[in-house]
Formats: structure tokens, C-alpha cells, sequence
């Protein structure tokens, strides 16, 4: 099924329904993709202006990176789906089934290999923001603060949705490695998130 064809309500009804997908991973993709869309926005609507004449040419180049991982984030959200129908399937295998263990095992790192990459885009997302805001237009940066605080909560959703994975896997060392990948990153971009809003905030 191909979840960015849906309308607008179409998605949010789906979400809401019982169904298991798209649910936490591809909620984090979408807003991931709305934020990065809302700078590139930003630079839409900057460049050719005089007074940003000295920064268009990395404006356009940022522009340019935004749509690719707006294409690739919204990718995401279906390939989100596609790796958890496995596990899912999994968890459904008699626990006393030959393999099932191994089964699993592989399931759960497929699930969370989707989150993962929404993770990482979106602590590029924000790092674009932040040159969107300190260099967009007046008129705009708010859409900047406002792709912040969104990208703010993909990040943290698509977090806790690798961590929902990694916490039952029997490889530890693996998981405790992708977890402080994780880690590591997570209080640092939630932070410059925060940061870009404020001072977005104080400008006005």
C-alpha cells in the first residue's frame, strides 16, 4: 500500500484505525518530510531578493538537499510499514517453534532500520533549518521555528521507535551500540531544535 497517496485525512484516519501501520515511524517520516518542506519554503521565497543576494547560492544548494530528503523521508514512510508486516508476523510464530528466536532476532533489526534513517535525516533536517532561520527572510523564518519544532518531534518519535526494537533484541551488543548511536545525538539535536525556535522567537 502506498501511504503517501492517501489525502491528507485519508492518512490521519488510517493512522487512528486499528491498523498497526503507519503508526510511530511513519508519523516521524511525514513530519520529518513537512519540516524540511517548510524550509525549503523558506529559501523559495528568499531567493532572488536583493537584499539576500550574498546568500542564495547556499540557500539554492540547501533547497536542492531538502527535496531529496523530503523524497526520501516520504519513501520511508511506506518502507516503515514493509519492515514491521515481517515482525509482526514474527511475533505471531509459536514460541516454541524451531528458529523462531533467530527469526525474531532478524525482524526486529529489519524494524528498526527504517527509524534509524528517519533519525538520521531528520538531524540533517535540522541542521538545515537552522541556515534557513539565520539566513531566510524575515518575512518567512517563522516557518523556519515552526519546521524546528517538527523536525524536534520526528526526531524523538523515530528515537523511541528504534529503542522499541533494539530493547528485545537478543544481540545485545548490537543494539547497545545502535542505542547510544542514538543516544549520543538525540540531547544534542533536540537541544539545537530548541535553539533555532528561540531565537526565531526573539526576533520577533
Amino acid at each position: 500500500m502506498d501511504y503517501t497517496a492517501f489525502t491528507v485525512r485519508g492518512f490521519v484516519d488510517e493512522t487512528a484505525s486499528p491498523a498497526p501501520v503507519p503508526g510511530g515511524g511513519g508519523v516521524s517520516a511525514l513530519a520529518g518530510a513537512l519540516a524540511i518542506s517548510l524550509g525549503d519554503m523558506v529559501g523559495e521565497l528568499t531567493v532572488g531578493k536583493k537584499k539576500y543576494a550574498g546568500v542564495e547560492g547556499l540557500l539554492r544548494s540547501l533547497m536542492a538537499r531538502s527535496i531529496e530528503i523530503k523524497e526520501r523521508l516520504l519513501q520511508l514512510i511506506n518502507e516503515d510499514a514493509e519492515n514491521f508486516a515481517p515482525l509482526a508476523e514474527a511475533y505471531a510464530v509459536p514460541k516454541d517453534a524451531p528458529g523462531r528466536d533467530e527469526l525474531l532476532e532478524q525482524c526486529l533489526k529489519t524494524a528498526a532500520k527504517g527509524p534509524q534513517e528517519i533519525f538520521d535525516l531528520c538531524c540533517e533536517v535540522i541542521d538545515i533549518l537552522e541556515i534557513f532561520g539565520e539566513n531566510g527572510s524575515t518575512l518567512m523564518i517563522s516557518d523556519a521555528a515552526t519546521g524546528a519544532s517538527l523536525a524536534r518531534g520526528a526526531l524523538m518519535g523515530a528515537a523511541v521507535n528504534v529503542k522499541v526494537n533494539t530493547r528485545l533484541m537478543k544481540d545485545r551488543a548490537y543494539a547497545e551500540k545502535v542505542e547510544a548511536g542514538i543516544g549520543a545525538k538525540l540531547s544534542v539535536y533536540e537541544e539545537k531544535a530548541n535553539v533555532i525556535f528561540e531565537k526565531v522567537w526573539q526576533r520577533f
